[in-house]
């Protein structure tokens, strides 16, 4: 049985003028020559996630068609905004004599690290707390879920990292390069999760991060590839959202998670924003 944590704050804002912002942003991001990061790109971006992360009693299942389009073009925009800006901090940062030592001044590091923490905590009071071997997908081109978890809190644990982009891994590799310990443990691979099979069976817990299966179908898709493949009594952690956060990213449904036994759902309710789902699959 799922044990289910959530705040019962709300925003003030009602679900229809909420709405009504969000696809005033959408319409200005659209506008944009480049997704890039500029002071336009920071500043829409910026106004767009304070207004999401509030508690909200707004139901995305019940958006009108038009309005679920426009909150899946939000995703891909955001992802792809996302991405552009890891890449530039993790290519000015690999610049620098000790990169690993200026991670903070990624603008969002500070969130990062809230978020690992939280899901170290929740591993660990599932009895997951120093796996030997564990896999992120979809870490992109400035792995910081990885770093501080392989620096703070798994610290002889070795980590798989997969991206479909050979960029991302490159620039990713390029920053761990910098430190030899860590660079013995922290490996990257340029390829689609559904093209891993048999090396998934290898790991004790496996991460996927919030963009990987950008809608419903793909999510479901790639969870039961996961499942088919994975350990017998290894952890699952799906990131997902609750609420307004769902213009940001895609929402993971429990019912997604068929074939595994979830042991804890968590919905922050601060500037973290994924929620977490913690699953195992069945030793039987």
């Amino acid at each position: 049985m799922a044990s289910l944590h959530e705040s019962t704050l709300k925003t003030d804002v009602s679900p229809e003028l909420l709405i009504a912002h969000i696809v005033q942003i959408h319409a200005s991001v659209c506008k944009l020559e480049s997704l890039r990061p500029s002071k336009q790109v920071n500043t829409l971006f910026t106004h767009l996630v304070k207004l999401c992360i509030p508690s909200s009693s707004i139901d995305i299942t019940a958006l009108p068609e038009e309005t679920q389009l426009i909150r899946q073009s939000l995703i891909t925009l955001c992802g792809k905004a996302e991405g552009l800006l890891e890449l530039e901090f993790s290519t000015f940062l690999s610049k620098l004599p000790q990169p690993l030592n200026n991670l903070n001044l990624f603008p969002y590091y500070g969130n990062y690290v809230k978020l690992a923490n939280l899901e170290y905590k929740i591993l660990s009071d599932n009895g997951v707390v120093q796996p030997k071997k564990v896999a992120f997908i979809g870490s992109g081109p400035l792995p910081l879920s990885t770093l501080i978890l392989a620096t703070h809190h798994m610290k002889s644990t070795c980590f798989d990292n997969f991206d479909i982009d050979e960029s991302a891994n490159a620039a990713a590799s390029q920053l761990v390069a910098s430190d030899n310990e860590l660079q013995r443990r922290v490996k990257f691979h340029t390829q689609d999760v559904m093209e891993v099979r048999d090396k998934l069976g290898e790991y004790d817990c496996i991460f996927l991060a919030a963009l990987v299966g950008m809608n419903k179908v793909e999510k479901v898709k790639i969870l039961g590839h996961v499942r088919k493949y994975m350990k017998k009594g290894g952890t699952l952690l799906v990131r997902s959202v609750k609420g307004a956060r769902a213009f940001l990213y895609p929402v993971v449904e429990e019912e997604a998670l068929l074939g595994f036994e979830v042991l804890t759902i968590f919905h922050p309710t601060n500037e973290v924003i994924n929620s977490i789902i913690l699953a195992r699959k069945p030793v039987v």
